[in-house]
């Protein structure tokens, strides 16, 4: 009662060689592989766009600091 062995994995392959054919399986192979490299593609663009937004952010909180900052000198200059 245990998972797919070694025998039972080549007997599905078999079996599916015969339905499908040799060629067919080289096209969903390839295109199979065309997906899985285009998956990882989004994924790591992704990856690098939220990177660069963190850094955007991580940018505009000091020019923010740096305004703040700048404000609360000319009230404080106001009010002395």
């Amino acid at each position: 009662m245990g998972g797919l062995g070694i025998r039972e994995l080549v007997i599905i392959l078999l079996v599916v060689l015969v339905v499908f054919g040799a060629k067919k399986l080289r096209t969903v192979g390839s295109d199979l592989g065309q997906a899985v490299r285009g998956f990882k593609k989004a994924v790591n663009e992704s990856e690098e766009e939220q990177s660069s937004l963190k850094q955007i952010r991580a940018e505009g909180a000091d020019a923010e600091f740096a305004e703040a900052s700048k404000t609360r000198d000319t009230k404080t200059e106001r009010s002395a």
